[in-house]
């Protein structure tokens, strides 16, 4: 049996976070799955998970988005919230050349499996990270197979 899908929230419910310093922008939950998005530079990106492990949300996924058109790699955090049915996601983008972040493993422990497998993927690194070792792909792997230039 499926888990049931998380209802959509009362109106007044993405404002349950407005009181952070966080620019969160209200999404249409219907149209997107999530209540709330921000953008944050990947400086602010332990500080902003932080205050959402304050405010009692937990870690879903994360993963990678490659934007080679401009050069940029995205990575995507989603975040829910259990008893408010609330879900979020944060966003930091970083020169796909050189595409480093910070880990979250230390606010988040399971964030760990999480980048390593983003980092096997996208070939973004999460500084600070102790094990970025392969996760999925072959421990010799030299290639990032969900960039958009890569080729098998």
């Amino acid at each position: 049996m499926e888990p049931a899908p998380t209802p959509p929230p009362s109106p007044a419910l993405p404002n349950a976070l407005a009181h952070l310093p966080i620019p969160f922008q209200a999404v249409d939950y219907a149209a997107k799955g999530y209540h709330l998005d921000a953008t944050v530079n990947p400086d602010q990106v332990v500080d902003v998970v932080s205050l959402l492990d304050k405010e009692g949300l937990a870690l879903d996924t994360i993963t990678g988005v490659d934007w080679m058109a401009q050069g940029q790699m995205e990575v995507v955090y989603d975040f829910f919230h259990l008893s408010k049915a609330l879900r979020v996601v944060v966003r930091t983008r970083v020169p796909r050349d050189n595409p480093e972040v910070p880990t979250i493993q230390k606010v988040f422990p399971g964030a760990n499996w999480h980048e390593r497998e983003t980092h096997d993927f996208f070939g973004i690194r999460f500084l600070g990270h102790p094990n970025l070792t392969p996760f999925l792909l072959p421990e010799d792997a030299t290639f990032h197979p969900l960039r958009k230039d890569f080729v098998s």
